[in-house]
């Protein structure tokens, strides 16, 4: 196994004196990896005319192939978007909604996510179902009844962004087969936090964050569409590729920086040049050791069990820094406070009015990296 902790921590370019433990949020690409997006810059601003209509459509695919053989789709499947909102609005706003349709969210979906499933529903008159995931979490598939024959689109997280919880994404995609229910998956966080066969998932539609845990610059995601799927599916900007496939409407936007799309292939280099197995391995390790002796000192439960996440963990936060009507302006004011007191960069995640330290391991990450945490919210 690689070296990994404090001594690839060098790799990245962050803040000496910062505890980082958020990898979750908003990633952390390697310098390597930028140096890549830096180059593609370079070469981009060197002849733009040249780059943007010779150079881009071919690099994009490549990029794409890159992708696709670490998460077992082909290229072809995959279209680059910004992030995975992007993605989801393109899938949600692509489809035909009407009154009586049931379109089914969680507890535990993204806040990004739920807002979009709102606004489409006030548009078209269908209705937003969002059965409550109590946590601590035991049995993740409590969600499949509430599948039902109304429900027209499952919108189901591969991994939980509050909780880090992993959803059993194969046996809602099988009950929602049997009522004629469309799937799309959130994989946000999957992609390089999971061993990934997309196609095998057997969902219409699945996006993914590659700017998380696959290395990547930031404004990099993926969409994956079933071949019968992608006729069907249309990026939130119209621009010239309309009605010629998918790949090609996605593959152009507009004019706008490509460099994080493109380096997506030294973010897969990156990746495999360490191991993906063993990159995981560590990570669920570092994650579920530092959470369990984070919760035995502030005597608090986990999130859900252990063999239900993989690099992120959260823990509910001790007595002492419960809030009634715990919303969200008081966990980020909590989070703020650990980053300008303690210099820890930690989620703070308010979960059925309790507040919870969401913890991420990431390979430049160590054991002691969590010790202040774990003493800050103790004083």
């Amino acid at each position: 196994m690689p070296d990994f902790g404090r001594a690839l921590r060098g790799q990245f370019r962050l803040e000496p004196g910062v505890d980082f433990l958020n990898h979750g949020s908003f990633g952390a690409a390697p310098v390597e990896v930028l140096d890549a997006a830096s180059r593609w810059r370079d070469e981009m601003e060197a002849n733009p005319d040249h780059f943007l209509r010779d150079v881009l459509p071919g690099a994009l695919r490549q990029a794409a192939s890159d992708l696709g053989r670490l998460i077992g789709a082909r290229g072809e499947d995959l279209a680059f978007v910004e992030n995975a909102t992007s993605a989801i609005n393109s899938v949600l706003r692509s489809l035909d909604f009407k009154p009586g349709d049931e379109i089914l969210i969680n507890s535990q979906s993204y806040g990004a996510v739920r807002q979009a499933v709102r606004h489409i529903c006030e548009r078209t008159g269908a209705k937003a179902v969002e059965p409550h995931i109590a946590i601590p979490v035991t049995d993740a598939s409590r969600l499949v009844p509430a599948i039902t024959p109304k429900t027209r689109l499952v919108i189901v997280d591969h991994i939980s962004s509050p909780t880090g919880l992993i959803w059993p994404v194969d046996e809602f995609v099988s009950a929602a087969r049997e009522r004629a229910a469309l799937v799309l998956v959130d994989g946000a966080h999957a992609p390089g936090q999971l061993d990934l066969d997309v196609p095998a998932l057997g969902a219409d539609w699945y996006t993914g964050n590659c700017h998380k845990w696959l290395f990547a610059p930031r404004g990099c995601a993926f969409l994956w569409a079933r071949p019968d799927r992608q006729s069907q599916i249309h990026p939130l900007a119209i621009s010239h590729g309309y009605a010629k496939g998918f790949t090609e409407e996605f593959d152009w936007p507009g004019t706008r920086d490509f460099s994080p799309w493109l380096a997506t292939s030294a973010g897969v280099r990156f990746m495999q040049k360490l191991g993906p197995a063993a990159v995981r391995g560590y990570c669920h390790d570092l994650a579920l050791a530092a959470a369990e002796k984070i919760a035995r000192a502030w005597r608090q439960p986990l999130a859900g069990l252990a063999a239900m996440h993989g690099s992120m963990m959260a823990i509910r936060l001790p007595d002492s820094w419960q809030r009634r009507g715990a919303a969200r302006e008081i966990a980020r004011k909590i989070q703020s406070d650990f980053m300008d007191r303690h210099r820890i960069a930690v989620a703070i995640m308010p979960i059925d009015e309790a507040l919870w330290a969401r913890i991420s391991a990431q390979i430049y990450n160590s054991p002691e990296d969590y010790e202040r945490l774990m003493k800050a919210a103790l004083d």
